[in-house]
């Protein structure tokens, strides 16, 4: 990893992430490698557009070399694509890359604005 950036995929492009992702944007020691969410009109997606950043309505576009991605955001709080990101990490080799869980933004959104923001996401599953 260069020390001086953090290279980050994100997947989920709705509410969840929007301002995370904002924030994301405004950091220069921050790559935004691509946001995934299969609404082309996600606003997390219109966002990424708007930088001339990657997007794509399929996750599995932002893997294809996932050992270059530093921190992957799983913002979209689906167990489902959990468990796939896991799964691809283990059958690809992929020891590099770090999965962030969508709680973790919550943690990050609820410390920039100073209180609670809740998600749909589920701590049961992880």
């Amino acid at each position: 990893m260069n020390s001086n950036q953090f290279k980050i995929a994100v997947i989920g492009g709705g509410n969840a992430g929007l301002e995370l992702l904002d924030r994301l944007f405004k950091a220069e020691f921050v790559d935004i490698i691509g946001v995934a969410d299969p609404n082309p009109q996600a606003p997390g997606i219109l966002l990424a557009k708007e930088h001339d950043i990657l997007v794509t309505m399929d996750m599995y576009d932002l893997l294809v070399d996932s050992s270059q991605i530093d921190i992957l955001i799983d913002v979209t709080g689906i167990k489902e694509v959990r468990d796939a990101l896991r799964t691809h990490m283990q059958e690809s080799g992929n020891q590099h890359t770090v999965i962030m869980h969508e709680r973790i933004s919550a943690l990050l959104i609820s410390l920039f604005n100073g209180m609670m923001v809740s998600t749909k996401a589920s701590d049961e599953f992880y």
